[in-house]
Formats: structure tokens, sequence, C-alpha cells
């Protein structure tokens, strides 16, 4: 085991919460245990002094111990399958009952035990009703057909309560889900760690998808939502289930129900750049090239002798008086040209997050890498609403070319899931045009700093765009 890629996982301020909380805890059982020795030697000083310093580091608890093992707990318990958790709310009431079932059992105070049942019974009541309002609901969302990063779309939930006399009160209704299988860049933990270890850490976290919060479903009755979302980067999200939970209705704990859903692969296709390009190409969109195989275009290709099935309009009389035979000319055939995209030459991002900031799920972006992702995609939409046909090479994706609408939607999935090589050739250019077609527009999308555009000076084909 690698005990530097280990302290890699813990900060200083886990560190610093993990010492104070030793210090007060362990200060307040002293104190606590004090107390009761005092009492049991009829010490009543020592221990009114003991009990009012237990009730101060029962303050610091509830200060410096609570808060952040409750927002760690609610992560984790997030991530879990379990059917409640305790709110922060929820969390200083049961440490109150506690310090309140103490101080009665420890005084014996009537008044105390009075409070101490109140307290029990709301909560009692509080969880019985809460898990109630999670029964008999189903639910049910659509996605639209196309969704693009930083673009709201609407999301239609349908959310029936089937119990047949109590409504429901205060539902959230979220859709669970994860954007990818394992963390990113997730050999160095392979190898750091054991298997076991390995695997827990690696797995990708759930991501929750809240839709909205409904507050009221009578029974036997539908609630019907529209809802607007955004992803905020293009990718994948996986729905794995949808979760219901509630607080109601003192919101001292919160319920949970998870409910089983279709897998299914939501694709976030990239942003569609606004910007005008630094270099002006829609002029080569459409543009005509001739061919060097016969056809029906203007270009003179070559002359021969008349065959009986050609055309009397074809003759060329000036080279039929020159060679004393019947010549006939022949054209060159003309086709739309294709317009080729190429995106590549960019290197990995040297600042990418931290191993911490990986395990909780964070992945490095690369604004240019982004840049020209989104910038591929407008073009591509721009192609297909013109009709000229269009073809996408990226890392080792290498579409043929295509027109449809499908085709389009094949390329926009592609770069939704478009990651930078780790490594990048520097013949890369060079094979890509080996395999385009002479009568192919090449669009190149790199970086700055990759030299394409000496490349591009010498081919009159080859368009290239910088990020």
């Amino acid at each position: 085991m690698d005990f530097r890629l280990l302290l890699k996982l813990i900060s200083k301020q886990d560190l610093r919460n993990s010492a104070i909380g030793i210090v007060v805890v362990t200060g307040g059982l002293a104190l606590a245990g004090l107390t009761l020795y005092a009492h049991e030697a009829h010490e009543s000083r020592l221990a009114a002094i003991a009990a009012g310093l237990s009730l101060l580091f029962i303050l610091l608890i509830l200060i410096f111990v609570i808060p952040p093992l409750a927002k760690k707990a609610s992560r984790e318990a997030s991530q879990m399958n379990l059917p409640f958790e305790f709110t922060l709310g929820g969390s200083v009431i049961l440490v109150l009952v506690l310090v309140v079932g103490f101080s009665a059992w420890n005084t014996g105070n009537n008044l105390l035990f009075i409070v101490l049942s109140v307290m029990l019974a709301a909560m009692t009541v509080g969880f019985a009703v809460g898990w109630l309002a999670l029964r008999k609901l189903e639910i049910r969302i659509r996605f639209p057909e196309t969704i693009y990063a930083q673009e709201a779309f609407p999301i239609t939930l349908e959310l029936t309560n089937g119990k047949r006399t109590f409504p429901a009160f205060s539902i959230v209704a979220e859709v669970r889900g994860k954007e990818r299988e394992t963390i990113e860049d997730a050999d160095e933990i392979r190898e750091a760690f054991p298997a076991f270890i390995a695997k827990r850490l690696l797995e990708a976290p759930h991501t929750n998808l809240t839709l909205d919060h409904i507050a009221y479903i009578p029974h036997r009755g539908m609630a019907e939502r529209r809802v607007s979302h955004t992803f905020p980067q293009r990718g994948r999200f996986k729905i794995s289930d949808f979760e219901l939970s509630t607080g109601f209705p003192f919101g001292f704990v919160r319920h949970r129900r998870r409910l089983a859903a279709n897998e299914a692969d939501i694709l976030i296709f990239p942003r569609r750049s606004s910007e005008n390009p630094k270099v002006e190409i829609t002029s080569a969109f459409g543009s005509r090239e001739p061919l060097k195989t016969r056809g029906a275009g203007d270009d003179l290709l070559f002359l021969r002798d008349y065959e009986a099935a050609d055309d009397l309009r074809r003759i060329d009389w000036k080279a039929t008086a020159r060679t004393q035979r019947i010549t006939v000319r022949e054209f060159a055939g003309e086709a739309d040209a294709r317009v080729r995209i190429l995106i590549g030459g960019f290197a990995p991002s040297n600042d990418g997050p931290s191993l911490r900031e990986r395990l909780a799920g964070k992945v490095a972006i690369h604004p240019e890498f982004e840049a020209a992702v989104s910038f591929a995609a407008a073009m591509l939409t721009e192609l297909e609403a013109s009709g000229v046909e269009f073809s996408l090479a990226i890392g080792e994706e290498d579409l043929p070319p295509g027109t449809s609408r499908s085709h389009l939607f094949d390329c926009l999935s592609v770069l939704a899931l478009a990651e930078i090589p780790r490594s990048t050739e520097p013949s890369w250019l060079e094979k890509r045009m080996a395999e385009t077609s002479p009568n192919d527009v090449v669009v190149v999308l790199t970086s700055a700093g990759s030299g394409v555009a000496a490349a591009a000076a010498a081919n009159s084909r080859l368009k290239t765009i910088t990020f």
C-alpha cells in the first residue's frame, strides 16, 4: 500500500476536525463520569461544577462535532439504500434526547421525564407519518429526444398516489444516476491499493438530479409537473433508479424510498457554440470541385473518337476538321464537396483535479478542447440543415460521410463522450488526410500550439481553426 497516496486522501481540515472531536468528546465523557462520581459521593458542589462543564462540552459537541459528522453521514447515506436518515435538526434533537434522558435519570426530576416523553412522542409520530407518506407512490418521467449542455430542457414528471385514504405531503422527487462507471485516471489507485479497496474507491458516486418538490398529492390522485433542468457539461447520465423523499411533518428524519427504473443512458450533447470562428469557412460549404471521372459537368476531361451511342451535340467540329475523324468531347463529372471535420492536437491538461476531488466525482475540464467540441457541434448542425454531406474524426472514432438527421445525432453522440487522448501522435493529421477524398473540404479544429497552421498554408483544401 502506498502511504504517500493514502495521505492525499486526508486533508488538514479532516485532521483538525478529528482532533477537536476527540478532545471534546473525551472531555465530555470525563466530566460526565466526574459528575456521577460526585453525586454518589454526595459532593454537591463538585457535582454542580462538573455538570455545568458537561453542558458546556455538550454545546461544543453540538457546534464542532455533530455538523461535520451529519454532513458526511448524509453524503454517505445518499449513496446507500437506507430507508431514512437523520437531518441536522434530527441529529440535534437526538442529542438533546440523550442529554435530557441522562439528566432525568441522574437527577430523578419528574419535569425532565415529562419533557423527555414529549420529545420521544414527537419523534415517534413524525417517523410514522413520514413513513406512511411514501407508501404506494409511483413515478414516471419523460426526457426530450435531444439534450444539449448548458441549455435548459423540459422534463415531464408524473407522481401517482395509490393510497385509499391518506394524501402525501412534501414529496421531493429525484432521479439517481452515474455520469461514469469509475473515476477519472484510476490507474494510480489500482496500483497502490489492494483490489477490494481499489474497487470501493474507484466506483463513481451517484448523482441525484432533483426534479421537483410536490407539496400535496391527494389520495388516489396524481400530480403532474413540467420542470426544466440544465446539465452544465456534456457527457452521459446513466439512470439507475428514482428516489422519493420527505421530511414531513417535523423535519427530524428524512424518509427515503427508491423505485426501480429501466436503465437508460441519457447523452448530453456538447454546448452549441454561437461565436464566429477565426477562419471563415462558410464559403467552403457546398462548394463544387471537378472529379476526374466522366459526367455531365462543364469542365472538359478529354477528347475521343465518336461512337454510335454518343450525343451529336457533343461533337467537337474543330477537332473533327483538324483530325479528319469525328471527335466528341468528354466532360468531367461534378459533385458537392463533402466537409470532413478533424479534431486533434490537444495535449492533456496538467492542472487537473486532485485525487480527493476525483474520488468525489470531479473530472478535468480542458477549455480549449471543450471550445473545439462545441464549435464542431454547431458546425455539424449547420451542415445538416444545409444538406451538405459531412463526416467527423476525433480520437479513435472516424464516422463515414452522411447527411441525415440520424447521422448528425451519431456525430453529436461521439462528441458528447469524446476525451483528450493521453498522448498525441505528431503525424495524426497526415494519417487523417490520407483517408480523405480529393473532393473533401477538411476543417481541422486543433490547439494553437499544435503546429497545424503551417500544414494548412500548403493545402488549399485544409481549413484550420485554432483554440
